[in-house]
């Protein structure tokens, strides 16, 4: 069982910030990731649609012999991850609970922002466990459709990032918040513009970073850490690898190989 990969999956190449996480924290694991890039984005889907790519994913990866399994997608992990667990017997890590966590610890003057996609903002999933650890914090959200298509156009900076984050983020910068949970794994690719828009002084919570350290905990808590001299890493997409390849390679600052373009209909029969 240690010897198993951990899987991931995300809508698209967000979820390669959790991945990039994962590796640094615990460089001896195998890891399979998939990026469902023929249905990206999950953000502007009803629940019942993501739930069923969120199983189908599930399933795929439960299919390569995991032992743990990372969703690292907000929005699948808002609207599905209680399904999703209640479907496999292998630990079953989102990225909700360990960016509100953070931001709970971070935040000085109780105002959090989140943002987010418009499913994962209308599920009030980060609100919810927000107010469960701190019921006094206050919680702004704001939808932010158009980063995730920036971001698989790799459109990290520039004049047409920064216009959009602007427009998008006015309205919390006038809130007062001190924290901001970047409530998507593709926003980090973001962050730098983010974060010139909000000001130097908020705390920007990067869900990935957390959700890292929760994999490495759940893993030596269950004594399912691998102890391999060297790790081995494979991407699957249901799209064409060739975009996923250029704006992964450019975040992750290293080559991108063992990748193969999958049909999870035609995998799961």
């Amino acid at each position: 069982m240690k010897d198993r990969a951990i899987g991931i999956f995300d809508s698209g190449v967000g979820g390669l910030t959790v991945f990039k996480e994962i590796k640094r924290l615990l460089p001896e694991e195998d890891i399979i990731y998939l990026g469902d890039t023929a249905r990206v984005p999950y953000g502007i889907r009803s629940k019942e649609t993501v739930t069923r790519y969120s199983i189908e994913n599930t399933e795929f990866l439960l299919s390569r012999g995991i032992k743990l399994l990372v969703i690292a997608c907000n929005t699948a992990s808002s609207l599905s991850l209680e399904e999703i667990r209640s479907r496999t017997s292998v630990p079953v890590v989102g990225v909700i609970e360990p960016g509100a966590k953070a931001a709970v610890k971070s935040t000085r003057n109780k105002k959090i922002g989140i943002i987010g996609t418009e499913a994962t903002v209308r599920s009030m999933a980060y609100p919810e466990t927000i107010k469960s650890m701190d019921n006094t914090v206050q919680v702004f959200s704001k939808a932010c459709p158009l980063f995730v298509p920036l971001v698989e156009e790799g459109w990290f900076t520039g004049e047409v990032a920064r216009l959009v984050a602007e427009t998008y983020l006015g309205e919390l910068k006038d809130k007062g918040i001190d924290t901001l949970i970047l409530g998507c794994t593709h926003y980090p690719l973001l962050k730098g513009v983010i974060s010139d828009v909000m000001g130097k002084s908020i705390t920007l919570v990067d869900s990935a970073q957390e959700t890292a350290k929760i994999v490495k905990d759940k893993l030596e808590e269950l004594n399912l850490k691998n102890n391999s001299v060297k790790a081995s890493y494979t991407f699957y997409v249901t799209d064409s690898p060739e975009r996923f390849i250029k704006v992964g390679e450019k975040f992750l600052g290293e080559k991108i190989d063992n990748i193969e373009k999958i049909t999870l209909m035609e995998v799961l029969r």
